[in-house]
């Protein structure tokens, strides 16, 4: 579900049809298909599915679709001139794929899937005149029903995005879908037996384990397909914004007793939930090991649905909505993606939200390069980023990060996002066009032709998150992982994660010579164990930070830690470090001639940081800039507050940079600086050598404050 920074400010805080008809450019289209109303559990004709996917187009400037209420009103010819229009403007802003953005809890609408379903594929025949792909984008498991009149006025304010058209709640007690009455398919909360409520979004939350509910959306989604030509999907919020305490329906307990053999225990037991006076995603004891299970159980039953609609989708690309994948809170709401990855062909990251501080960004390169790799494992699947934005800088700076992460690039307005939108609230189309148009003339590297140039492979184990494994000092892994990534980028160092599968595959691990980096993983699996020490055992070089295999793979603590056998082994190329939370031992490895960066900054402020990418055996520099300062809307703030982002400056005074490059990793040939902010123009930069292996060039930032990048000059 995108909501800019919510659901991150959040998860800190505490997230088969019967007669159809679709009409299409005035006219009527009836399909046939199954009628009735007999529950399907369709998970049991899931098949198995393909490892590497093969798309049928690779997106690589996204924007988003944007549907109002009045949209509703199709097809009424002001409507279907605004599409077309509309239309026109993006094919004329580059945009090769269009999501949409809009009645987004999609069973809030059911009463007018006609009307939506037609306006769709409307929008699809004209977008595919330019040859512009179009994406479905909702969300299938929520309904909006805000409970009271405080929780009414919060929903208005902040969610004005999704198009608000809910049920009245007398008439809620008998809304439904293909006869699946919405009440009676909801979660039950396990401490009263009401119904499941997302009260950081005011909604209902239907149960991923329900039988009629996922008849429900199959029928859905199989009506969606066969009366809108859309070219993928995206469905949104496979997790559950309830919480811990759903579900406790009677399918989720048969199911929890017959996978994992457990009872759910009543509310408030402490051996189980732990604490639950604190906020809830700091429930759970995490020392039992039913409740690990319980957890378990809870994705198990997300990863169906998934798998559900992937089969329904077929060819058709489907993707899922994910801000965050490394924080043990992600448990509280049973968010998994790579527990989903098998079953998706594109990956999404939920990046920068529209305030001033969105311009603080080095704490999303370890998420972005953490769901790269899982792209990447999916068979170089089609990664991108998404960016809020009100105006044309915000759209500017989400593009840049998207570059520089050598992902493609969603771009969004969230004007609807605000309690009122700005006078001068710009189109999708006119936010992105600059810098669309300026990549197409002067720079059309195509993200996935990317290979980033990788020193060091960090691990980020997700066996540690799943049964919310801490150290000594109250650490979770992903804190010491995502250090490790803040410390590489602004050393310049190119790094990528290695996940909890590859930890496990003992060639894939030897295949690559750069460094491994295990600093606090204290959950390590048996097989996960003997490929590190077959890695270990053929040369390979590894940095071990204490504490390491304290736990199994299933949270299950070892009598001895698996440390102890690795240092009596001796490996040759293992070096046991302090923590990179602890002290600066990136220094002290490169002091020590353990690391030899490839590009090192000798000269000039060190705001800017650089990332190394190969395309087509040729080597760009991205550089992006750490030190930004954005500059607040004199008057206009979003929900929370803070400033909405006019403008961005930049804190660094000395744009003159000097860097060094080990010769022997990258060649270069002399280079041209090029950014959207010197427009047409570029400036050539002279590569010499300056002692033997190395080279030294010189670069002017001036004039640039957010991105540029070095290209070869012939």
């Amino acid at each position: 579900m995108k909501h800019t920074n919510d659901r991150r400010d959040f998860i800190k805080k505490i997230s088969l049809t019967g007669l159809g008809l679709a009409l299409t450019n005035g006219f009527t289209k009836t399909y046939a298909g199954t009628t009735g109303n007999t529950l399907v559990d369709r998970r049991a004709t899931i098949v198995g599915l393909p490892q590497n996917p093969s798309v049928p187009f690779v997106p690589q400037r996204a924007a988003s679709w944007w549907v109002t209420i009045e949209d509703l009103q199709w097809s009424q010819k002001k409507i279907v001139d605004k599409i077309k229009r509309r239309a026109a403007a993006f094919a004329e802003a580059e945009i090769d794929l269009a999501i949409n953005y809009g009645c987004h809890i999609r069973f809030d609408f059911s009463n007018y899937f006609g009307q939506l379903h037609g306006y769709m594929a409307n929008v699809c025949d004209e977008l595919h005149k330019y040859n512009i792909k179009f994406m479905d984008h909702y969300s299938c498991n929520h309904v909006e029903r805000p409970r009271g009149e405080e929780e009414f006025k919060k929903l208005h304010r902040g969610q004005r995005h999704h198009v608000l058209l809910f049920h009245d709640p007398k008439a809620a007690a008998f809304a439904q879908y293909e006869g699946h009455l919405f009440n009676d398919i909801c979660e039950v909360d396990i401490r009263d037996g009401s119904r499941g409520y997302a009260r950081q979004y005011q909604m209902e939350t239907f149960c991923h384990n329900n039988p009629g509910f996922l008849d429900m959306h199959a029928r859905y989604l199989e009506r969606l397909f066969k009366e809108v030509p859309i070219d993928g999907i995206e469905v949104d919020d496979m997790c559950d914004y309830s919480g811990l305490t759903t579900c406790g329906c009677k399918y989720c307990r048969d199911r929890f007793k017959k996978d994992y053999g457990h009872e759910i225990p009543a509310f408030g037991e402490k051996s189980f939930w732990g604490d639950v006076k604190k906020p809830m995603l700091q429930w759970g004891n995490y020392e039992n090991p039913a409740f690990r299970d319980w957890l378990r159980m809870k994705t198990d039953v997300i990863v169906d649905h998934v798998k559900m609609v992937k089969r329904i989708a077929g060819d058709k690309p489907l993707m899922s909505c994910c801000s965050s994948t490394g924080p043990i809170v992600l448990n509280g709401i049973s968010l998994d993606l790579e527990k989903m990855a098998p079953y998706l062909d594109f990956f999404m990251l939920e990046n920068v939200g529209t305030n001033v501080k969105s311009v603080d960004w080095t704490h999303m390169d370890a998420e972005a390069l953490n769901q790269k790799d899982i792209a990447d494992k999916r068979g170089n699947a089609p990664a991108m980023a998404l960016s809020y934005t009100i105006y044309e800088k915000g759209g500017y700076f989400g593009w840049a990060l998207s570059r520089f992460w050598g992902v493609a690039n969603w771009s969004s307005t969230h004007n609807q996002r605000l309690e009122e939108d700005p006078a001068d609230a710009m189109e999708m189309e006119d936010v992105i066009r600059p810098s669309n148009l300026w990549e197409v003339k002067h720079s059309p590297m195509k993200a996935r032709e990317g290979k980033d140039l990788v020193e060091v492979r960090v691990v980020n184990n997700k066996l540690c998150k799943d049964n919310g494994w801490r150290d000594d000092e109250g650490q979770e892994h992903w804190t010491h992982a995502k250090t490790w990534s803040k410390k590489l980028l602004e050393n310049n160092i190119g790094y990528r994660f290695v996940r909890y599968e590859e930890l496990a595959d003992a060639a894939a691990l030897k295949k690559d010579q750069t460094p491994l980096v295990l600093d606090g993983v204290g959950c390590v699996s048996d097989a996960q164990f003997n490929a590190i020490k077959s890695y270990l055992a053929a040369g390979g070089k590894a940095w071990l930070a204490l504490p390491f295999g304290t736990h199994d793979g299933k949270g299950f603590k070892r009598t001895v830690p698996l440390s102890d056998e690795l240092r009596s082994t001796k490996y040759k190329n293992l070096v046991f470090i302090d923590s990179i939370t602890r002290s600066d031992v990136l220094s002290k490895l490169i002091a020590q001639g353990n690391l030899k960066p490839v590009i090192r900054q000798i000269a000039g402020d060190k705001g800017w940081v650089a990332r190394i990418r190969i395309y087509k055996n040729k080597p760009v520099i991205h550089l992006m800039n750490t030190a930004l300062t954005g500059i607040p809307h004199p008057s206009i703030k979003d929900n929370s507050g803070i400033s909405i982002l006019a403008d961005i400056s930049s804190k660094i005074e000395n744009n003159k940079l000097q860097y060094e490059i080990h010769t022997e990793r990258i060649k270069l040939t002399d280079l041209k600086v090029s950014s959207p902010e010197l427009a047409e123009n570029q400036r050539n930069v002279a590569v010499f050598k300056s002692k033997k292996g190395y080279s030294t060039f010189n670069v002017d930032l001036n004039g640039i404050k957010v991105y540029a990048e070095l290209i070869n000059a012939v």
